[in-house]
């Protein structure tokens, strides 16, 4: 998984840069053809922002999350994406099982 990470207001440290591949490590473990990840962190007065958007097969996720601490708004922002990719790995999984449905024609 490719993931490019940008700072606002904010230097992006290597412990930031660790952090944010250590927690996208489990996203990356539930669906494996995530293409692209494109993180951003930002500072806007007191809140620390992070926000990132997903390229999984054809689709895009996109998440936001906003705390007094960096490290908790990055920790946020991996749980909603997991619970998204995760969502989009179900819909596609029940869409190519799901047997062809057939009218019913009771004409006689």
């Amino acid at each position: 998984m490719q993931i490019d990470l940008t700072g606002h207001h904010v230097d992006i440290t290597d412990s930031i840069r660790a952090y944010v591949n250590e927690k996208f490590e489990r996203i990356n473990r539930h669906f494996d053809r995530v293409n692209d990840t494109h993180v951003i962190l930002s500072v806007e007065k007191q809140a620390q922002k992070a926000e990132a958007t997903i390229l999984v097969a054809n689709n895009k996720l996109f998440a936001s999350a906003e705390d007094e601490n960096m490290y908790a708004a990055i920790d946020a922002l991996a749980d909603k994406l997991d619970r998204q990719v995760v969502k989009h790995k179900e819909k596609i999984k029940s869409h190519r099982g799901a047997a062809p449905v057939v009218a019913d024609n009771d004409d006689e």
